[in-house]
């Protein structure tokens, strides 16, 4: 699919959830922010999905939703998807995540939340976008 607001495919992989939380260049303002959540707490981890990974802010369209949902669907279903990657800095990019973040406990549960609590959030989106016939979408 293109995405509209770009021209460019949208291939959307499980690590676009983890976009909100990049603190580069915001250590002292969203990096204090996110200090004060453990991803590891399930109380904690659930208000860093909501108010962050799933949040209203996102300018994507019910299509995106829905591909970006379906994308990480897949990835639960695949007992070996390497969801630690996802959270290992890269010297090489100009993202970080929040201090320990690399070393959750176990960040597929971390993507599991995110995928139930998007299942409720993105429930109207999602619908829609099922609902359509994906051949008349915009694809490359």
């Amino acid at each position: 699919m293109i995405d509209p607001s770009t021209g460019q495919p949208y291939v959307p992989t499980p690590a676009y959830f983890l976009g909100c939380f990049d603190i580069y260049d915001r250590e002292e303002t969203l990096g204090e922010e996110l200090e004060k959540f453990d991803p590891n707490n399930p109380v904690d981890r659930e208000v860093l999905i909501l108010n962050y990974s799933l949040t209203k802010r996102w300018k994507i369209t019910y299509r995106q939703k829905f591909l970006l949902y379906k994308s990480l669907g897949d990835a639960l279903r695949d007992s070996s998807y390497d969801f630690q990657a996802l959270l290992e800095h890269d010297s090489q990019t100009c993202s970080s995540l929040p201090n320990g973040w690399d070393t959750m406990n176990n960040p597929r549960i971390f993507f599991e939340d995110i995928y139930k609590f998007a299942t409720e959030v993105w429930a109207d989106d999602l619908r829609k976008a099922e609902a359509e016939d994906r051949s008349t979408w915009d694809y490359v």
